[in-house]
């Protein structure tokens, strides 16, 4: 293709997925091209490979962006290839080293040679040592060192010859929608994107839902949760961000049932609500945020008992980590920012002094029951906002 880059994408994990690599491989290279709809592409697949060729149009920001956000990818570097023939690689390599992050020409390096192609005459470390000869022509001054080096040359024999440099991460995981689809509770909170990202890490397609009990949760509140859906709609392929108008089923709750039990009452009204929309979507299962012993909502028999109103797998990827883990990881998926804005979400603001901490879940079903709340919800679901977020992140 000419006027375009190639880039070399490793694979990981899709490696090891024997007869059914072929299908997420597909996957993978799909939701790579959505991202980058509007160019000119062309895709080749090898074993653990993809190799990813864009016309030079796309400008590099959009197409490090659209890497760096797509589960299956492990790493992924600009890739140059050229015949496999020793000197014409010595040429390529010095093209390459002539360019970021190798031109500057000081701190220590390291060349790392593969070869798919066991019939190359030249073993692995014979072509590391020409590379590095090349590297030390250019660049005197840089020296090599095996363990830890500032920078990487790599050379891979296969087809062609395929060289890059010093590779950036992928997110890694499974390509969204390998694994089904669902419905992940996203509040204004640190927990509920963090809780997508690993979902969509193992391949889940979700869409959002999120619960406004407008005016006790402001607007700013609301713009506050569309912000973090766009944040997270890069790793889920694009989202639906569902906006359930929660008022009077809260009012309704906090008039029908004991004090100690509203919050539970709203995580068993949210779960039906999520329930219900998930199903009409063709959804398998609801994500939620919950790590355990959290807060009062998120004991055991707490938990329990809001499952209950859901006929889909309720899935917590978050369980067992603890408050700091997820901090760090909402840091490192830039949502952390966003979720400490002062804007509190509709169970925060109604949360009772002292909540019941070890429901009996049939007890509480029964008084769920006889709050008779369930048209209040299906009138709550017809009233929905939707909002649509491109894999872009940006709103359509």
């Amino acid at each position: 293709m000419k006027d375009s880059t190639l880039y070399l994408i490793r694979l990981g994990e899709i490696s090891l997925k024997g007869l059914n690599r072929d299908s997420f491989e597909k996957r993978l290279k799909q939701n790579i091209k959505q991202k980058l709809k509007g160019y000119r592409t062309q895709v080749n697949r090898q074993k653990g490979r993809i190799f990813f060729e864009i016309s030079n149009e796309c400008p590099k920001e959009t197409i490090e962006l659209a890497l760096g956000t797509t589960f299956g990818v492990v790493g992924y570097s600009r890739c140059l290839r050229c015949e496999k023939e020793i000197s014409v690689i010595r040429e390529t390599a010095k093209r390459l080293i002539a360019e970021e992050p190798f031109n500057k020409g000081v701190g220590t390096f390291k060349s790392i040679a593969k070869r798919a192609d066991k019939s190359f005459p030249m073993t692995s470390y014979e072509i590391d040592c020409s590379l590095g000869e090349v590297v030390h022509e250019i660049y005197p001054e840089m020296t090599v060192d095996v363990k830890h080096p500032d920078l990487t040359i790599h050379c891979e024999i296969r087809d062609q010859a395929y060289l890059y440099t010093s590779p950036k991460p992928g997110p890694g995981g499974l390509p969204v929608s390998t694994a089904g689809k669902g419905m992940l509770l996203l509040s204004g909170g640190i927990d509920s994107p963090v809780a997508g990202y690993r979902m969509a890490q193992r391949g889940l397609k979700m869409d959002c839902i999120y619960f406004h009990a407008y005016p006790y949760t402001s607007d700013q509140a609301l713009e506050k949760v569309k912000t973090l859906a766009s944040l997270i709609a890069p790793y889920l392929q694009g989202t639906r961000l569902y906006v359930i108008p929660f008022t009077e089923a809260q009012l309704w709750i906090k008039q029908h049932s004991r004090e100690d039990e509203t919050t539970l009452m709203f995580r068993a009204a949210m779960m039906y609500v999520a329930n219900a929309i998930s199903k009409s979507q063709e959804g398998s299962c609801i994500v939620t945020g919950e790590a355990l012993s959290q807060v009062a909502s998120q004991t055991l028999e707490s938990m329990a008992f809001t499952d209950s109103m859901s006929e889909q797998l309720v899935l917590r990827p978050l369980v067992g980590m603890d408050k700091q883990e997820i901090m760090n990881l909402a840091m490192k998926i830039g949502t952390y920012e966003t979720s400490i804005l002062p804007y509190e979400d509709c169970c925060v603001i109604f949360s009772p002094k002292h909540p019941l901490v070890h429901p009996d879940k049939s007890v509480e079903q029964e008084h769920y029951r006889a709050m008779a709340i369930e048209p209040l919800l299906e009138e709550a679901i017809k009233n929905t906002e939707i909002v649509d977020f491109g894999a872009d992140g940006l709103t359509r």
